[in-house]
């Protein structure tokens, strides 16, 4: 498995280099009065970079989310488990009454 893995990262490597070294015309970016000229190669891994930023920030908020979901839901459960042993009444409890009722009966 080890192998794969670093064949896999190895291909993806080579066609980094090998993407950098075909795109290297220069791109003018423009937003109001700001100019940015930057190779092509250079803005497509930044764009790369921030998107998975951005994607990682959002599965840390998904993750905080879902972690206080399930604290609030265990917190209901043991609530629940505890009025379920409070209403509860054990049975040797019922069992000596069951036995007194029945012999005051005769």
């Amino acid at each position: 498995m080890k192998i794969v893995y670093t064949v896999i990262v190895m291909l993806i490597m080579l066609f980094m280099i090998t993407f950098s070294l075909e795109n290297t015309s220069d791109v003018t970016l423009q937003y109001l009065h700001y100019r940015i000229a930057m190779q092509t190669y250079m803005l497509l891994f930044v764009t790369f970079l921030a998107g998975v930023i951005f994607a990682g920030f959002m599965g840390i908020v998904e993750r905080f989310r879902l972690t206080r979901t399930i604290n609030k839901l265990n917190k209901t459960i043991r609530e629940v488990r505890r009025d379920l042993r409070a209403n509860d009444t054990p049975s040797i409890i019922e069992d000596s009454q069951h036995r007194n009722l029945t012999e005051t009966d005769p």
